[in-house]
């Protein structure tokens, strides 16, 4: 049987993110299959989430059904309201579920346990996260207990994709992956993928607040833009170090391009967190972005970035 991977792993995964498939592109062949699905998958996953103007229990009941086609290989089949409501990118991609699904069954037993293992829990998240916020509201906010809670959310939408990256790095490349023990990996894996949801969050900040959610704890009893700029600013710092086990992680991936791959998106983030911090509340309204000289200067620092198992 034929896999339905090739135009997936190229013309629909390039449409849903232009930088993932660079980093794709990047890694060496034995890895990439299995994280373009996984990544197209929790692509999906996020559209089914995320289409605000569909009714929450809608999303929630397609989420659930979703993870129960990935798990169990059930059938799936998406809502036509959610069809209609979203964009014609995000429309094409929901047609291709059937297609990862059926690529998913095709893989071999190992990885088709590490991506199921990892969208799991990705879902999770991203079901918690349309319980807490579904029904925010410029009038209605919604705000995160605590640190823990909002770690645990950086946890199950990305950083146990540090973890699925590392798994996958050992099963399809052995001991040609990293001379570091699978354990120690792991965890800076896990503080990487942590480090890069939150410049995601911290980046989002004032659309978030605007639709009253409010992802770091206590921001919604603060007042003015500057009481926000020092609770934003402790994040930063805490973003910085989960960035920084990320360089750890890249210091000891063996192969040149899975570690240009590891270091792209640790060395973006920096140069975002660097932004961020000199940032005025207004520069954050218009959206702190980094320009493509920025990208390219990133990508040459990344493909030239040495393997330095002493660090």
């Amino acid at each position: 049987m034929k896999k339905p991977s090739s135009s997936l792993g190229t013309t629909i995964l390039k449409n849903v993110s232009r930088s993932f498939y660079l980093s794709l592109r990047l890694l060496p062949a034995s890895m990439r299959e299995a994280a373009g699905l996984g990544y197209l998958l929790a692509r999906s996953s996020d559209t089914l989430a995320d289409t605000a103007e569909v009714a929450v229990d809608v999303r929630l009941a397609q989420l659930d059904a979703f993870a129960q086609a990935i798990a169990a290989n059930a059938p799936f089949r998406t809502d036509p309201i959610l069809l209609q409501a979203c964009t014609p990118a995000e429309k094409i991609l929901l047609q291709t579920i059937d297609d990862q699904l059926l690529w998913l069954h095709q893989l071999d037993p190992a990885s088709q346990h590490l991506i199921r293992e990892v969208l799991a829990v990705i879902i999770s998240g991203q079901r918690l996260d349309l319980v807490r916020f579904g029904h925010a509201s410029d009038q209605q906010h919604v705000a995160l207990d605590d640190d823990a809670t909002l770690l645990d959310y950086c946890h199950r939408v990305a950083g146990c994709v540090g973890l699925f990256w590392t798994r996958l790095g050992y099963l399809a490349e052995g001991p040609r992956f990293s001379e570091q023990s699978l354990s120690t990996m792991e965890g800076w894996g896990q503080q990487l993928g942590c480090g890069l949801q939150l410049v995601n969050i911290l980046r989002d900040r004032p659309e978030d607040i605007a639709h009253g959610r409010f992802y770091l704890p206590g921001t919604n009893l603060l007042g003015n833009d500057e009481e926000q700029l020092r609770a934003h600013n402790r994040w930063i710092d805490h973003a910085r170090k989960c960035i920084a086990a990320g360089l750890r992680y890249a210091d000891h991936v063996k192969g040149r391009r899975a570690r240009c791959a590891t270091v792209l998106p640790a060395l973006l983030a920096i140069e975002t967190l660097d932004l961020l911090e000199k940032a005025t509340w207004q520069d954050m309204k218009q959206r702190v972005k980094i320009n493509k000289a920025t990208v390219f200067r990133c990508l040459a620092e990344a493909w030239l970035y040495p393997y330095r198992p002493e660090h």
